[in-house]
């Protein structure tokens, strides 16, 4: 989870590279996401961007839709990390679609404001940046989030670009982990599978908790689960085995070599090799749609 001792690891992963978390935060945002974007891996000829507006209820939700430029593809809700919707998300998202998705990429801040709030995850740990997320974050509960997912579900299964005969899938980082686990739950006649990846927050003993609600899905689940988070709460990943058994849900569960946010482009943490490995097997879960 993003806490004080993600902060203390990440100020040693960026002691190690030889760099301050100001500079890595400027390369973040710039030459270091365009490098990525102009690599092999994340070339994505053919694919479609569309700024959307989506309604919800309780205002209109700002987002990206990708898809391929033809034909109709399986519906993928993609939740950011704390730090909200930006580029680096964006390039998740395109390279996702290329793939053979419709991918909804939303800004699950968007009651407080429009994206990009933060512009990299290092914005996140300044003093400006927290604050700057601190009403954002307060205004989600579990009621809101089930809210939005219900309302994204309704959106992609809209799109010409999304075939309703198939399943949708849900990605979400970070603390939109569980966000998937919900997505799964408001709509479980369509959602079929989900992605976790270094989700935080998912094991608790609250009746409306994430865990809680594994057993109201028909779904599929891969929870890529970071080392560190798993050194301080070893006993989460036997949890969610027990509570997908119970449920007779198939899970892939597994602890990565690698801290949180490892799968996130432009966080200190940043993993590629293991990135790599949780992004074959998102894939090889989405195929299932």
């Amino acid at each position: 989870m993003c806490d004080d001792f993600t902060v203390i690891e990440e100020e040693a992963a960026l002691t190690a590279l030889g760099v301050s978390r100001r500079d890595f935060a400027q390369v973040a945002a710039g030459a270091g996401l365009a490098a990525v974007a102009a690599s092999p891996a994340y070339a994505a000829t053919g694919v479609v961007e569309r700024a959307v507006s989506i309604p919800t209820g309780d205002g209109q939700c700002d987002g990206f839709l990708y898809h391929p430029a033809t034909g109709k593809h399986p519906g993928i809700i993609m939740w950011p990390d704390i730090a909200g919707l930006r580029d680096a998300y964006k390039l998740t998202a395109k390279r996702l679609a290329a793939q053979g998705y419709t991918v909804l990429l939303v800004n699950h801040y968007y009651r407080t404001a429009h994206a990009p709030i933060l512009a990299t995850m290092a914005e996140w740990r300044t003093p400006a940046g927290a604050e700057k997320l601190k009403p954002a974050i307060a205004a989600l509960t579990p009621e809101k989030i089930a809210h939005d997912a219900a309302a994204f579900v309704a959106f992609l299964d809209k799109q010409a670009a999304t075939d309703g005969k198939r399943g949708l899938g849900s990605a979400g980082y970070c603390m939109t982990g569980g966000y998937t686990v919900r997505t799964a739950a408001v709509a479980p006649h369509r959602v079929k599978a989900c992605a976790s990846l270094h989700g935080a927050g998912l094991v608790d003993d609250k009746p409306d908790g994430v865990i809680a609600l594994i057993g109201k899905t028909q779904a599929s689940f891969l929870f890529a689960i970071a080392q560190n988070d798993d050194a301080r709460s070893p006993g989460d990943k036997v949890a969610l085995k027990k509570a997908c058994a119970a449920a007779g849900r198939p899970a892939e569960i597994e602890v990565y070599h690698a801290d949180h946010g490892w799968t996130t482009l432009d966080a200190p943490s940043y993993n590629k090799a293991e990135a790599e490995r949780a992004w074959l097997r998102i894939l090889a879960l989405f195929r299932k749609l």
